[in-house]
């Protein structure tokens, strides 16, 4: 069996590295969601909105980075074009969207979809013995179920 430079299978690792690069897709396709909605959000709780969704932003753009670092790191390479962004990715270009209610709305739908994958991603990287994958997995998950737990209660929802 090949390894790779970290001890892992690469055959394994290679077909990981496909399934982070799925993610990176998302993950893209979120922030660049969350962009547009930080710069066009209307109305009562634009401040409160404006503020969150750069926190969210922010922390997307360090989520990209660590992501294309670890399908590197299996021996992969990164999607970078928008191209297979959009072609690779469930999420969808949340365009002209402005309504306080709604810019959540589309942030939750984003991040229910980013847990779907990082969920299946925690699974495979487990079997794996991956434990850099996972380690990453898990992080983002607990961070994204949080968020997402506090956007329900901003919709007064359960």
């Amino acid at each position: 069996m090949a390894l790779t430079v970290i001890g892992l299978d690469k055959s394994t690792s290679k077909d990981l590295s496909n399934d982070l690069n799925v993610l990176l897709a998302n993950l893209q396709l979120y922030y660049q969601n969350l962009r547009g909605v930080h710069w066009n959000v209307r109305g009562s709780q634009f401040f409160q909105l404006h503020a969150k969704f750069e926190e969210l932003y922010l922390d997307a753009q360090e989520r990209v980075d660590e992501v294309a670092e670890r399908i590197l790191t299996l021996g992969g390479t990164p999607l970078h074009t928008f191209e297979d962004y959009i072609k690779e990715s469930s999420i969808k270009a949340g365009k002209n969207v402005s309504d306080g209610n709604k810019t959540v709305e589309l942030v939750l739908d984003s991040i229910q979809k980013l847990l779907k994958i990082e969920r299946e991603i925690l699974e495979k990287s487990g079997e794996l013995n991956d434990e850099g994958t996972n380690a990453m997995m898990s992080d983002f998950i607990a961070f994204q179920e949080k968020t997402a737990w506090m956007l329900k209660a901003f919709l007064g929802e359960k």
